[in-house]
């Protein structure tokens, strides 16, 4: 029960991230600024604390992974300003899911036994009908706002497809090139974040109020990190996995009542019924890993 408690903070904390940014408001690069400052003011605080060793590899890949991070995160910002936070953040966790799945499984050859493909193909199956459903517009809702943009579902996903590049190539980097212990590498990281949102602006430092607003957001972030490794450790990776994965059905939730997003009856049926398939992906996929 301790375990499954400590999984739901990621879940809740990931989740919230882009609603609660986009409540506050400010562009996408305003966004990822202040939450990579966020982000940085709790990992030097964790690293005063545990005092983890550092070395100059694990301090410029986990600055480089870091940059790549910023990457997915302020082309996911973007992108909901094109789509909203509750079709964006879905189709982001999909599109991660599905591709780190099949990279892992065919490249890194994660998926040695036949229960691994016996569960994981109906999983990223489960994904794909998960997200198509969740993305999936009304005809008759043709013109809504989100977010002070006119839905434009094109550029969401051309947008989607670089946040997924960063996010893909971060996770890959740390997980199945260089493996690091993660409260050694959260401070260079944060450092790499902090370098990716400033080459996104210009490296021209934005401290205003709508940045430092969003700096709350990349304590989100921190508390996600720890949280995450904590439900690792005693629930196991299935839990923490799918868990943290289904942070995007909070996103959904968060976009609709908090953002106020417009659905129609149809659109609520869709977003039913791929949250579901979402859900029943994710969680086979944590079975996977376990197994």
């Amino acid at each position: 029960m301790e375990g499954i408690l400590y999984a739901l903070v990621p879940m809740f904390a990931w989740g919230s991230i882009g609603f609660v940014s986009n409540k506050i408001g400010g562009t996408a690069n305003q966004q990822t600024f202040g939450l990579t400052l966020g982000a940085f003011i709790f990992a030097s605080g964790l690293f005063l604390i545990r005092r983890p060793p550092l070395d100059l590899t694990l301090l410029v890949v986990g600055m480089f992974g870091g940059v790549l991070w910023a990457i997915g995160q302020k082309n996911q910002f973007q992108a909901m300003k094109y789509m909203g936070v509750s079709v964006a953040n879905p189709l982001s966790a999909g599109f991660q899911l599905v591709i780190g799945t099949l990279l892992g499984a065919l490249v890194f050859r994660e998926w040695s036994k036949t229960i691994h493909f016996l569960l994981g193909l109906p999983a990223i199956v489960a994904l794909v009908v998960g997200f198509y459903f969740t993305a999936k517009k009304d005809k008759d809702n043709p013109k809504r706002v989100t977010t002070g943009h006119f839905y434009n579902f094109t550029k969401g996903i051309q947008v989607l497809i670089y946040s997924t590049f960063g996010y893909i190539s971060y996770t890959v980097l740390f997980n199945n090139i260089m493996k690091f212990d993660a409260l050694a590498v959260i401070l260079p990281m944060s450092l790499g974040m902090i370098l990716g949102a400033l080459a996104f602006s210009g490296f021209k430092m934005d401290f205003s109020p709508l940045v430092i607003k969003n700096a709350g957001v990349g304590l989100l972030w921190g508390i996600g990190n720890i949280f995450m490794l904590l439900a690792a450790e005693v629930a196991g990776l299935a839990i923490a996995f799918s868990f943290s994965q289904l942070g995007a059905v909070v996103s959904i939730a968060g976009g609709i009542f908090f953002l106020k997003e417009e659905k129609t009856a149809k659109e609520l049926l869709w977003l039913g019924v791929g949250t579901t398939f979402f859900i029943f992906g994710a969680v086979l996929l944590g079975v996977v890993k376990a197994s």
